[in-house]
């Protein structure tokens, strides 16, 4: 089955999404991963103020397969996370690129950017999985 790409992201490979709002990111997971985690149903959400490095893990997703780490796509600061999946965390698997959303990062190096996939660039890199 093919799986969604939002145009408008840019990807890393390993399935986290970036979609640059001002000088923040907003980042998720793709629907290819959270079709691979399957149900998910609890989010370990970082704090507002923790800072992440480009490509370490900075929160966990637990499914009823397996707890996943997903690593920062950029370096910064989380300005936000999506509290509503600590009580609707099948958000992630229902709408991965909207109110699934994980966190926002006010990024220290947006140069960071340039390093990730387009959406046909990661849409090829699916492809060949």
């Amino acid at each position: 089955m093919p799986f969604k790409i939002d145009e408008k992201a840019r990807y890393t490979r390993s399935h986290e999404w970036v979609r640059v709002e001002g000088s923040e990111a907003v980042v998720g997971v793709t629907d290819y991963a959270q079709d691979k985690l399957s149900d998910v149903v609890f989010v370990d959400l970082p704090a507002v103020g923790k800072q992440t490095i480009k490509e370490k893990p900075f929160l966990v997703i637990e499914s009823v397969k397996a707890a996943e780490d997903v690593f920062a796509p950029v370096s910064g600061t989380v300005s936000a996370a999506n509290g509503t999946l600590s009580s609707k965390p099948e958000l992630v698997n229902k709408d991965p690129f909207g109110e699934g959303w994980l966190a926002r990062i006010t990024m220290s190096n947006p140069k960071e950017l340039d390093t990730l996939m387009d959406a046909a660039a990661y849409g090829k890199y699916l492809a060949g999985l």
